[in-house]
């Protein structure tokens, strides 16, 4: 057991580690941030699904809060299922990428 255990945090160790390593660049998120444009670059805009929500403006925010958001949504611990999806098919290196992108933005 004690075996199991130390694998595990190894392992975790590492992915921590190797998410950590991971840099931004927000040249290379061009085609990532094609389908974020559609709802989060229209001012004022209102999602209709699941429900009729305001769509929140995240250019200019931090780099590490949309790195934080994504992963929420991965872990599904944001229950937004739109956004859920989207994070699901993204790499530590695209979240890196598009938050890097979105926080030159204003």
């Amino acid at each position: 057991m004690k075996k199991l255990f130390a694998l595990l945090a190894l392992a975790s160790a590492a992915n921590f580690a190797a998410a950590a390593d991971v840099v931004g660049d927000a040249k290379a998120a061009g085609s990532k941030v094609a389908m974020c444009i559609g709802c989060h670059g229209i001012p004022g805009y209102k999602a209709t699904f699941p429900e009729v929500y305001q769509v929140p403006m995240i250019g200019g925010q931090s780099a590490k809060y949309i790195e934080s958001a994504l992963r929420a949504y991965q872990k599904g611990e944001r229950k937004h299922p739109s956004m859920r999806g989207i994070a699901a098919g993204l790499s530590d290196q695209d979240i890196a990428d598009v938050a890097a992108y979105y926080s030159q933005q204003k």
